[in-house]
């Protein structure tokens, strides 16, 4: 198999994550340009190669052993943020938060809430992020999205957007993102995501090897309006481990790796805890993390 210049072969991937769990991977590469993004992609589906992306890696869980395919991380001006007028212009790399407090500084309100999204762009509107009453597709103006066919134009109507989903396929990444947003005091803006951030420190883990939500909202009649990390919490999870890995005691909802876990002990933990919740109050949680590789999850089966 010819490789194109600038693939690496055999890179390690658990540092690409902020849980720090998983193997290799086979094939990776930093695309700068959507033209070359659309390259790869294209190399990619004539060699019969799985893709997988890594941002900021917030939200994922890769195999043990790793992923047989090609991993793709955004650089460049694909992770770029640009200021245009009232909008601003992101990479599908760039960081969700570096993009809102960019906004602050440029005097622009409407993306605030995503001072507390610790993902990229790119990942948030594949998953349509939200966080403290800030929806994403709320303010996105259109998305360029790259496949083996090249990059096109998308508007918000044609991404499918349901609660923390979107119509993406897994060849079709977001290269670029316009948000459309509005003219406000600079200092009103920053004291905003002060708030958040301060709500967001308050509330979950920081400054450890941890990922963000484990399990969505739920929307059943059962959890009476009371979150994951709250229907986790009152089933005895705070705290609780398996290997390696330990619901947080600051916020249920959230994994810890205390040192050397693996992907496989975070699962059993998820599996633990799901179980519990079904058990206590009829509700099944469902998995919010992204997964990368052949990821065993028989073990959450329908617990």
């Amino acid at each position: 198999m010819s490789v194109p210049e600038g693939v690496e072969r055999d890179r390690p991937l658990a540092r690409l994550t902020t849980v720090r769990t998983g193997g290799r991977g086979d094939f990776f590469a930093r695309p700068a340009t959507a033209e070359r993004l659309a390259e790869l992609l294209a190399w990619s589906e004539a060699c019969g190669i799985e893709v997988g992306v890594v941002g900021s890696g917030s939200n994922l869980l890769i195999a043990d052993d790793g992923f047989r395919g090609l991993v793709l991380k955004l650089d460049g001006e694909l992770a770029s943020i640009e200021r245009v007028g009232t909008r601003l212009l992101c990479g599908g790399g760039a960081r969700l938060p570096q993009a809102s407090a960019r906004a602050a500084r440029e005097g622009l309100a409407g993306i605030e809430f995503g001072v507390n999204i610790p993902g990229t762009v790119g990942g948030a509107v594949k998953m349509n992020a939200n966080a403290y009453g800030g929806n994403l597709s709320e303010v996105l103006e259109w998305v360029e999205v790259s496949s083996p066919a090249g990059t096109e134009v998308r508007g918000p109507g044609e991404l499918g957007f349901s609660y923390r989903r979107s119509n993406l396929e897994p060849r079709e990444i977001v290269a670029r993102a316009s948000f459309a947003l509005t003219p406000a005091e600079p200092q009103t803006v920053k004291s905003t995501l002060a708030g958040m951030r301060t709500r967001r420190k308050e509330a979950q883990p920081a400054g450890i090897k941890t990922f963000g939500s484990t399990f969505k909202n739920p929307e059943d009649a059962r959890a009476k309006g009371r979150s994951a990390g709250v229907l986790l919490d009152e089933a005895g999870c705070r705290g609780m481990a398996v290997g390696g890995a330990r619901f947080s005691d600051k916020h249920a909802n959230f994994v810890e790796n205390t040192g050397e876990a693996t992907t496989a002990d975070v699962i059993a933990l998820m599996a633990e805890g799901r179980r519990r919740v079904r058990e206590r109050f009829g509700v099944l949680l469902e998995p919010e993390v992204q997964l990368l590789g052949r990821v065993d999850t028989a073990a959450l089966g329908e617990s």
